[in-house]
């Protein structure tokens, strides 16, 4: 029997994003996409987390991956480079539990969306070619090196990069006739274990490619990053591996209401109270700007919320849109569906919009759930679309296009 383990590097001491690993990326904390893609993969047999971190492991645990020893500090600085950490993992297993595994798969967390069939395909190809020492995923290069210097001093000439045979300035031809060229990501090392053991290396010298849709190309390093690759995942449009097993569902063909929750969507979820207790809150201006497209698309717009205070109906009444307020916080699913049959309006018609938990009983009487960019953490992971604007900052503005669009 073939035995493949997926090995997912996840140490604790990350600087430019703070406890990183477990920081939670779309929903999920870091570390859980990289285990799924292992845990989903047909031909990996066991999936382990290497880290010094016991945080680390206990998430780690919670999402299904192995975690059978910590990582030796010496093995999680900084600058440390991967292949330590595999040399110890593998030593590990073999002298603790005499598990030798026939080929390694090396998942990074911080390049988290994946093809579903990735591991598989790398595997394969692995397997399939006697000669390879490693599979490494690759993209087109977005940079072609041709065209690239080296750069010595400010004072002194640059020297170009690479040369091409047949081609004196390569710095100068069209980047048509320049050979095509491709950039390694951090979705998937796929290695023989013989290459770690004997070699020394994670890579050895024979690398097959493993092409890799470039819509994928992510490596996290910065805030930034974060925030602008999480924005992928809500969006949609790839089939990719999550932690979240379920299927997430598409906009309805046909809607009829859409709900939105107030606190936190209307609104930005602060609130300002002066000394007699009144109560004020902040609100986008352009939210309210596409209700009269919509109605005239037969599609109509109301809130429903905990919220006690008038604030709630005055501002429902300056957009021009039902409210009901003041609901229990456990009954707004209860109260959503006697909405709906009072309306006569079919629940797959209807897109409820929230932001706390809350919320979740609508979402679940919803035909589509949508969460703001800003929700809780399990509002985002059961939500079917998550908007790029926060509550209160144009989140209600985005969905309306959003729907307008999707009606054109």
């Amino acid at each position: 029997m073939t035995h493949i383990l997926a090995l997912i590097p996840a140490r604790g001491g990350s600087k430019g994003i703070p406890r990183k690993n477990i920081k939670p990326f779309a929903g999920y904390p870091l570390v859980a996409w990289s285990i799924a893609a292992g845990l989903q993969a047909k031909s990996v047999s066991r999936v382990i987390v290497s880290t010094d971190d016991e945080e680390i492991a206990a998430v780690a645990r919670e999402y299904g991956a192995d975690v059978p020893f910590l990582r030796p500090a010496e093995f999680a600085q900084d600058r440390t480079p991967d292949l330590p950490a595999f040399e110890h993992a593998l030593k590990w297993l073999e002298d603790i539990e005499g598990y030798k595994p026939d080929y390694v798969v090396q998942l990074r967390p911080t390049s988290p969306l994946r093809p579903t069939d990735m591991v598989d395909s790398a595997v394969k190809i692995l397997i399939e070619n006697p000669d390879a020492d490693s599979v490494r995923g690759v993209v087109p290069a977005g940079q072609n090196p041709f065209k690239m210097w080296r750069f010595n001093g400010y004072d002194k000439p640059m020297k170009p990069l690479l040369e091409v045979e047949g081609i004196a300035e390569p710095y100068n031809a069209p980047r048509q006739i320049l050979p095509p060229t491709y950039w390694q990501t951090g979705h998937i090392d796929a290695i023989r274990t013989t290459t770690i053991t004997r070699k020394n290396s994670l890579t050895g010298n024979v690398v097959y490619p493993l092409v890799i849709d470039p819509r994928y190309t992510v490596d996290i390093d910065t805030p930034a990053d974060w925030a602008k690759y999480e924005a992928l995942v809500y969006q949609g449009g790839l089939d990719m591996v999550t932690p979240d097993t379920r299927h997430r569902r598409g906009m309805p063909e046909k809607i009829e209401l859409i709900i939105f929750d107030f606190d936190g969507v209307v609104t930005d979820n602060r609130v300002w109270t002066d000394q007699d207790g009144r109560e004020m809150v902040a609100a986008s201006r352009s939210d309210g700007i596409k209700f009269g497209e919509l109605r005239e698309k037969g599609i109509e717009v109301m809130i429903l919320s905990s919220e006690q205070n008038p604030v709630v109906a005055a501002r429902a009444k300056k957009m021009g849109v039902e409210a009901i307020h003041g609901v229990g916080m456990q009954d707004k699913g209860r109260v959503m569906r006697g909405v709906l049959e009072k309306k006569n309006v079919k629940a797959g018609n209807v897109v409820y919009v929230g932001n706390d938990v809350n919320d979740l009983p609508c979402f679940e009487v919803a035909g589509w759930s949508v969460a703001v960019a800003d929700a809780y953490p399990e509002v985002l992971q059961a939500a079917d679309f998550v908007l790029s604007k926060a509550g209160g900052n144009g989140a209600v503005r985005e969905l309306c296009d959003l729907i307008l669009k999707n009606l054109q």
